[in-house]
């Protein structure tokens, strides 16, 4: 606990919206000529792992990015064990994080997945609805490009009814039409794997995000590891497009004269 006790928290009221990219467990196993299975399976410890810290070092909303559309293009075999290991999670850690008052929310598309693992993505919603320490967003067959065209068709079908005028359309009705409409837009993503790009993960929210991009993969992400992302992102200068933040002087050392 003497990493997180030395973190500088986020001083806004609502806690940080953090998104994760959980990328390199294949690589993990390979390193080790294990199976890629193996490195799966302790990228889900790791995810555990985040999800427990995370309210200690002031995260609000956690949104990882668990799988996504293109993930059907690997091997039957690997997609078989991933969405396995979805259920297991959810079988075994899902009275424990009702227990300690985390509200799980899924985001992506429900075409394609199986009856079973619909049912138990329901019943965890369904569960810890009304939970308030953490917001886990597990996006799951998610792909941010096929989130914005369903807005947008959504909008469209309004304006076709004559529900709104499309001269109406803003960027705050966008962002209502998205599946994160509940969740805060991140302020910052992590990467892990040393890769640096999104891959179709929260394109419309992450316009002002800080990126993080780490080295090491995901099976190895610890706590110190989200300690020291949440230590980098509070030595950022967000401006929003502003200018740089001043700096006021320090007068503590003049003396009167």
């Amino acid at each position: 606990m003497s990493d997180i006790a030395n973190v500088e928290l986020p001083k806004h009221q609502t806690g940080l919206s953090v998104g994760i990219i959980m990328d390199g467990n294949g690589r993990w196993a390979a390193s080790r000529g294990l199976p890629r299975f193996e490195g799966h399976r302790r990228g889900v410890e790791a995810l555990r792992a985040a999800v427990r810290a995370a309210p200690d070092l002031g995260v609000r909303y956690l949104t990882l990015y668990s799988f996504s559309l293109e993930n059907w293009s690997r091997p039957k075999r690997e997609v078989l064990d991933l969405m396995g290991l979805l259920k297991r999670f959810i079988r075994n850690d899902l009275a424990e994080l009702h227990k300690s008052n985390v509200q799980i929310k899924v985001i992506g598309e429900p075409d394609g997945l199986s009856a079973d693992i619909l049912a138990l993505l329901a019943e965890a919603q369904d569960l810890t609805r009304n939970n308030s320490r953490l917001t886990l967003v597990i996006a799951f067959n998610y792909g941010s490009r096929q989130e914005i065209v369903g807005a947008v068709q959504a909008i469209a079908r309004r304006a076709l009814a004559g529900e709104i005028d499309p001269k109406a359309i803003d960027v705050d009705m966008i962002s209502r039409a998205l599946q994160t409409a509940t969740v805060p837009d991140p302020d910052f993503i992590i990467r892990t794997s040393g890769e640096q790009r999104l891959s179709n993960f929260l394109l419309w929210q992450a316009a002002y995000a800080e990126f993080i991009f780490l080295p090491i993969h995901w099976p190895d992400f610890d706590q110190a590891a989200f300690t020291a992302a949440i230590s980098e992102f509070n030595r950022r200068d967000r401006r929003f497009g502003g200018l740089v933040r001043a700096v006021e002087p320090d007068l503590s050392a003049k003396t009167a004269s």
